[in-house]
């Protein structure tokens, strides 16, 4: 049997602050709803928008994966391990915070928004050295078809997190375009559309909306279709 529960995009928490717009997928800072602490190892979905050259000022993280994937706009990214570079659409960036690590987050451009998700998985393994990945995925490698971007596994071309979870990312551009994931007996996975619409087994989701997905007897079937377009991240995980 498969177990489906949707969360809609406007039932997220919001904040504004101005120059940074963000709806909260589950609790974060200020906003707290025990029902949505996370989903398993997933902890963090932040969908944010900030005003032309703002940003987060430099702060720290310890024992975190933190993933940023660009929607619209530049995001600038600058740490204290050496590493500074520009985050855009396509772009899948994620930073292993491990035993502490410093960074900042802009809008690179003066004049446009920067639109992008911030995702903070928990690690199964606490204290490691602090690391950066960033590897672009052409809307060609990922349209009509489940890319796999993130995983434990240490692949060429893949970006690597300290944590048993597979992320997908999938650009749908068509009603006629369809893909398919088994999620393996007593694994869950929780779908994020990140922009236009898609049908989750069956079910229609627009942009914001999350579902979460339980094969709780046995193999299940993740159907993701264009309704008529869209582009989605998919998570695998125990």
């Amino acid at each position: 049997m498969t177990t489906m529960l949707v969360r809609k995009a406007g039932d997220r928490m919001h904040s504004t602050h101005g120059w940074l717009d963000s709806w909260h997928t589950f609790s974060f800072a200020d906003h707290y709803d025990p029902k949505f602490m996370g989903f398993r190892s997933l902890r963090v979905i932040n969908d944010d928008t900030v005003q032309a050259s703002m940003g987060f000022g430099t702060h720290s993280h310890r024992d975190m994966e933190i993933i940023s994937y660009v929607l619209e706009g530049e995001l600038e990214h600058k740490d204290n391990i050496g590493t500074g570079s520009v985050i855009r659409p396509g772009d899948v960036q994620k930073m292993s915070a491990g035993s502490g690590i410093a960074h900042s987050e802009f809008n690179h451009s003066k004049s446009d928004l920067v639109h992008f998700l911030q995702i903070w998985i928990i690690p199964d393994k606490a204290g490691v050295k602090p690391s950066y990945e960033q590897i672009h995925y052409p809307v060609a490698d990922r349209a009509g078809t489940l890319k796999l971007v993130a995983s434990n596994q240490k692949q060429e071309g893949l970006i690597h997190i300290q944590q048993d979870v597979q992320l997908y990312s999938t650009v749908l551009q068509s009603a006629a375009q369809r893909v398919e994931h088994q999620l393996a007996a007593g694994r869950y996975a929780w779908v994020h559309i990140a922009r236009g619409s898609v049908e989750v087994n069956g079910k229609t989701l627009s942009a914001g909306d999350g579902a979460a997905i339980a094969a709780d007897t046995g193999p299940a079937t993740v159907t993701l279709q264009g309704a008529p377009e869209g582009e989605a991240l998919l998570f695998d995980m125990p």
